[in-house]
């Protein structure tokens, strides 16, 4: 018995040392920490990012970093199918470990508490206990994070924070004390390292990223991801800080300027299907790279055209067909006669005022419950003929008939995203599906169907999911796209603090 068990306690040593869990060395003096990425179900992809107010909504998956005496720090992911990629820091000394996403559309770094005791899914993950660490400060200021699908509460403290090598000193983070609902419950990851802007952190804290780059921790303000798409390779990428490694890109960055601190926010051009213009976004579009959502998200006009040319399967929105029923033709003649295309649906009364919302149709939303139901019926007809005026401006530009504009608005009712924004495709018919490109700076960048749709589930019981989601944010925030790990997987992308600019290249 006693040399069985020690036979296994030097088996398990030996697993502990070669497991590529643990941070090593690499011969340019770089340190890898490797980061696991889970498997997409139906229990973990839901989408995060902004919600339709601009208001920053749940999401998140990544990892975690570290540097030494070198000029860039490496961390290295896992890949589990494309969905979540989550790695591990450590706050407080001695050390206490947690698993986190590292996470650039979001600013505060936050890990359950010890004194979280109402939350089920406290009890599922590791807690940070304030009274083992001989470098904890008190701070006790309350905190909270709403997302779209769940939130956190709880307090701020003090601590050291560790990223694979590096200790980032004297760092603020939020102690959780509250997780309600299931999305915390069924994650994989502890808690989210966020590497945004200050100006979006919560109590104004000072993120990880600006403490590393203040306490003199890395020699470039730079970081960067490249995600290993290949599902079939444990490897999930690697997320760099201080530098960019040139294994991991082909060719050179495209760089556009940050135009909002807050999120890595930049402008965007055109969006191509099939090398067809789809028109909302010709006069430009507003987008976020963020490595904490996994799929791509943009407005619903133009994600109603891209599941039509890949026959995604959404809902049927009868609002969409009534108001091609009985406000087509009129939109058609307007469009027709060169009227304004933003004043067309304000002109037949279904928007209160060029397609914006009336602000004395908000406060009666505030004061009279039934209003603010007749309103939301009110605005559903307003974007619904808001889209239908872009899909008529692009039909007419090919200069198609009254009979096909209108079978075509058809069908592209049909395709209208399900409430939860998911649409399934044909996993046999990527071969006939068209790519969807992007306008960033002067260069195009293209996903094919294979980049673009995700599978759930393993064959024979597989399903495949449109990697595209709607999400409509009015002006001035919008038209918004959230580029998430979708694109990311595809293009190596560089989050440049100095410069203020991102950059994107084709992923190597």
């Amino acid at each position: 018995m006693g040399t069985r068990y020690g036979a296994c306690l030097i088996a398990v040593c030996l697993l502990l040392l070669l497991s590529p869990l643990v941070f090593s060395v690499s011969n340019d003096g770089l340190v890898r920490v490797e980061i696991k990425k889970r498997k997409l179900d139906q229990t973990n992809h839901v989408f995060g990012g902004i919600d339709s107010n601009g208001v920053h909504s749940a999401r998140k998956y990544r990892l975690g970093g570290n540097v030494g005496d070198s000029d860039s720090g490496i961390i290295a992911l896992k890949n589990y199918l494309d969905a979540q990629y989550f790695g591990e820091i450590s706050i407080g000394s001695p050390p206490q470990k947690f698993t986190v996403i590292f996470d650039t559309g979001s600013s505060n770094l936050w890990v359950p508490s010890a004194k979280c005791h109402f939350s089920l899914a406290c009890y599922l993950h590791p807690k940070y206990k304030s009274s083992h660490s001989s470098t904890y400060k008190k701070n006790g200021t309350s905190a909270a994070i709403h997302y779209g699908t769940g939130s956190i509460s709880g307090y701020f403290s003090n601590d050291n924070v560790k990223v694979g090598d590096l200790v980032v000193k004297d760092q603020d983070f939020i102690e959780a004390t509250r997780e309600p609902g299931i999305t915390f419950l069924a994650a994989k990851f502890d808690g989210i390292l966020g590497l945004g802007f200050q100006e979006i952190s919560v109590g104004k804290a000072v993120p990880v990223w600006y403490n590393m780059v203040n306490q003199g921790l890395v020699k470039q303000s730079v970081f960067s991801f490249w995600f290993n798409r290949n599902a079939e390779e444990e490897e999930g990428g690697e997320l760099v800080f201080g530098g960019v490694d040139p294994n991991h890109f082909k060719g050179e960055h495209t760089y556009v300027p940050v135009t909002h601190k807050g999120y890595w926010q930049f402008d965007m051009g055109d969006v191509l299907v099939g090398g067809e213009t789809t028109g909302f976004c010709s006069g430009g579009c507003s987008a976020i790279a963020d490595s904490g959502t996994s799929l791509l998200a943009g407005p619903t006009t133009i994600i109603t055209q891209i599941n039509h040319a890949i026959g995604a399967s959404g809902v049927v929105s009868q609002e969409c067909k009534s108001v091609v029923s009985e406000y087509g033709k009129t939109i058609l003649d307007l469009l027709e006669s060169k009227a304004a295309p933003q004043q067309i649906c304000s002109q037949i009364g279904l928007c209160s005022r060029d397609g914006g919302k009336d602000v004395s149709m908000i406060i009666e939303s505030v004061v009279d419950k039934h209003n603010e139901a007749s309103n939301g019926v009110h605005d559903e007809m307003c974007r619904v003929c808001e889209m239908a005026v872009v899909w008529m401006q692009n039909q007419l530009r090919r200069n198609e008939t009254a009979d096909r504009i209108f079978d075509y608005m058809n069908k592209l009712c049909d395709r209208i995203p399900s409430p939860m924004g998911e649409s399934a495709v044909d996993c046999n018919s990527l071969a006939s599906m068209p790519n969807v490109s992007f306008t960033v700076g002067d260069k195009t960048f293209e996903l094919t169907p294979q980049q673009y749709v995700l599978k759930v589930g393993e064959a024979p019981v597989a399903q495949c999911i449109s990697g595209f989601t709607a999400l409509d944010v009015p002006p001035p925030r919008g038209p918004l796209w959230i580029l998430g790990d979708v694109f990311m997987g595809r293009y190596h992308t560089v989050f440049d603090y100095e410069k203020m600019r991102v950059g994107f290249a084709e992923a190597a």
